[in-house]
């Protein structure tokens, strides 16, 4: 008896999902501790070194994340995807701040709640789109 639940739980047993999380991890409040007009330095105090640095038209530190999922021996799926930018003004100080992840399959900013419309800014996210996949896939 003991033998056939030992061998009927071994299949359940190889249906483990692992959570793989990879890059920049965002302190709970963290975002909201970085006010509009805030310094350089306090943003590298409150969130650290960035993942990334742009200087395309101004100054914008990109903080990176991606968190992947994977059963047993299927491929690694993406089940999320943040950038966090933060973007500074001629004199340093911030700008604006935007959480970008992947909604629905488009590039989404979580908090103005819009999607990105040509320019630099969208060829940069698709940068990160393009090159920001999990290795299984």
């Amino acid at each position: 008896m003991a033998l056939s639940l030992a061998l009927g739980a071994l299949p359940l047993g190889g249906c483990i999902t692992q959570v793989y999380q990879r890059g920049y991890l965002v302190p709970d409040g963290a975002l909201e501790q970085i006010p509009l007009g805030a310094s350089q330095e306090q943003v590298l105090i409150v969130l650290g070194t960035p993942s990334t640095v742009a200087t395309i038209s101004g100054e914008v530190f990109y903080y990176i994340s991606q968190r992947t999922e994977q059963t047993a021996f299927m491929p690694q799926e993406e089940t999320d995807r943040r950038v966090i930018a933060v973007y500074f003004d001629k004199d340093r100080k911030v700008q604006r701040i935007a959480d970008y992840g992947l909604k629905d399959g488009k590039l989404f900013d979580y908090i103005s709640r819009t999607t990105p419309s040509g320019g630099e800014q969208q060829s940069i996210m698709g940068f990160f789109v393009k090159i920001f996949k999990p290795s299984g896939g």
